[in-house]
């Protein structure tokens, strides 16, 4: 199994954060898995590791819609984030609107961190492939 140091998911759907951890735990090593309920919140959660020192987040998972800081927002304020570390950033949402894409890829193209789309629900094929696409 692979092994991650941390894993964010920052979704407001209790449903969907069981979900993704259930997988999770059953295709990979993790020493913390963090959940926020907005984007606010993880990146609070962030900066809160970059003044500390701490290991930052291997993996993200994000939804777009959430109330407070949307994924969006979280995109815009996370890629402004003095960060020299390359962070695997998956969004998951249930739109399919194409302009949701058509963002996603504009953010991919804006920053140094791997941003992939994915839609719910998300699969567990899915995420073996995103954590194995992870190296240490």
């Amino acid at each position: 199994m692979k092994k991650i140091n941390s894993i964010f998911i920052v979704d407001d759907d209790p449903i969907t954060v069981y979900g993704i951890k259930k997988i999770l735990n059953s295709v990979a090593t993790c020493d913390a898995i963090f959940e926020f309920k907005n984007g606010q919140m993880a990146i609070d959660g962030i900066k809160k590791m970059i003044i500390e020192k701490s290991d930052l987040p291997e993996l993200i998972f994000l939804d777009i819609n959430m109330p407070i800081m949307d994924g969006w927002e979280f995109l815009d304020a996370f890629i402004k984030l003095p960060l020299k570390k390359s962070i695997n950033i998956n969004i998951v949402t249930s739109s399919i609107d194409q302009n949701d894409k058509d963002k996603a890829e504009n953010f991919k193209s804006l920053t140094h961190h791997s941003i992939i789309f994915n839609s719910k629900p998300i699969r567990r094929s899915e995420i073996e492939e995103i954590t194995t696409a992870i190296s240490i």
